[in-house]
């Protein structure tokens, strides 16, 4: 009965029931899917996904979250994208939905809050989470994106088919607000930033720059709060948004690392909470730190499923216009979790979509790539690892990590 109460809200798919709604934000709501006929021998999808969904005219955010799945693909530490589809729903209401990888684990908030421990997870599921986002930041900034609002909630664990280690594997999602790295934009007189003000750096705080060691920063709060099970901020029960960015935005102030982590936790942390991003260290040089080197990668490499992405030839890409420009949502609805964080996404945040759609839909369609270079896979676990599947081509003309790099031989005080 459930079910189809859902079905009529906002309508099934061509080829899949809408079921019971696992989770809500200020981009619309997600559900889970499933199937009309599993048995085919041949399908466009796998047999459970997650569907995002929201009216048309709502739905930028979702869209925009599309463009940005449909140019990273083929990492398998990225959720991913099975396409997107129009259904109907109650009234003649228009939908737009964008469908996913389902995550049966939930999310890394989730997991953390589930644990019964004051002390968060175990080191050991936490390095081996650690290592999966990084993998996945990696791949994120090598195409030339920033994140913006990495936090568990963003953090998905699905299923880990290859039976290793862990019994779920980290994945990132949630890319609605990810942006192009070193990114023109028009000059803010106010404050502007993307994303969650728990996990936002200093320097998105302090001078509106949110580029690729701002991931870092916030990859860092994420491993902190699973090491402890508590927010990367001391939060007082009536701690507003405006409290914690003050913390952040304060000239010397870091998160409490505790003295009873270990020391390869202690010190991965503090190249994650370098104050200047110029000396913070990157994915890449993370990847090579103890806390993560060396972890037995019996996950093994997964393999793409056979599932045919049903818009690679006509991407669905709709939004509602009135006198030539793209109309959002602008009902700010809370994205964040109850316990840990404000969820934020400022007024400016739905310009920069507008800004950036507009000049996708110039180039006229999906960026074409007529030149490409094959990512050269770092080497981790004695150099037989891949970070990054080499068979995944990267745009050659896409950014890379432009970040600062320091040499791994200098200590740098995590106060800098």
């Amino acid at each position: 009965m459930e079910m189809k109460k859902e079905g009529e809200k906002f309508g099934d798919g061509v080829a899949w029931y809408r079921g019971a709604m696992v989770g809500k934000g200020s981009f619309g709501c997600v559900y889970l899917a499933t199937l009309k006929n599993p048995r085919l021998n041949y399908s466009y999808f796998p047999a459970v996904m997650a569907v995002k969904s929201a009216e048309v005219s709502f739905s930028g955010s979702i869209q925009k979250e599309r463009e940005v799945l449909s140019n990273i693909k083929g990492c398998p530490y990225i959720i991913r994208c099975y396409g997107d589809e129009i259904t109907t729903g109650e009234n003649g209401a228009m939908v737009y939905n964008l469908l996913l990888e389902y995550g049966s684990g939930g999310t890394l908030a989730d997991r953390i809050n589930k644990s019964g421990s004051e002390n968060g997870l175990s080191e050991f599921e936490v390095r081996h989470h650690t290592r999966s986002m990084l993998r996945g930041l990696l791949y994120i900034h090598t195409i030339g994106y920033v994140h913006c609002d990495m936090k568990p909630d963003n953090v998905l664990l699905v299923a880990n088919s290859s039976k290793g280690s862990t019994e779920f594997k980290a994945k990132i999602a949630d890319l609605g607000l990810a942006k192009r790295e070193n990114q023109s934009k028009k000059r803010r007189l106010e404050p502007y930033w993307r994303g969650t003000p728990m996990y936002l750096s200093p320097e998105a705080v302090a001078d509106n720059v949110q580029e690729c060691p701002a991931d870092i920063w916030a990859l860092g709060c994420i491993v902190l709060e699973m090491l402890t099970g508590k927010p990367p901020w001391d939060k007082e029960e009536d701690m507003e948004a405006e409290d914690v960015l003050r913390k952040i935005r304060g000239g010397h102030e870091l998160p409490k690392i505790p003295g009873n982590l270990s020391k390869e936790a202690k010190d991965f942390l503090k190249g994650c909470f370098v104050r200047n991003p110029r000396y913070r260290w990157t994915a890449e040089m993370l990847l090579t730190h103890p806390f993560v080197d060396g972890l037995s990668d019996d996950e093994g490499v997964e393999q793409p499923l056979e599932v045919e992405d049903i818009s690679i030839v006509d991407s669905i890409l709709l939004v509602t216009e009135s006198a030539d420009e793209f109309t959002y949502c602008s009902e700010d609805w809370s994205c964040a979790s109850e316990d840990d964080s404000i969820g934020y996404w400022s007024e400016e945040a739905y310009e920069d979509i507008e800004d950036e759609m507009t000049s996708y839909f110039a180039e006229e369609g999906l960026f074409k790539v007529e030149k490409s270079i094959t990512v050269i896979s770092s080497t981790i676990d004695g150099g037989s690892d891949h970070i990054i599947d080499p068979s995944v081509e990267v745009p050659s003309g896409s950014p890379s990590n432009n970040s600062p790099k320091c040499p791994l031989s200098i200590t740098i005080p995590a106060g800098v």
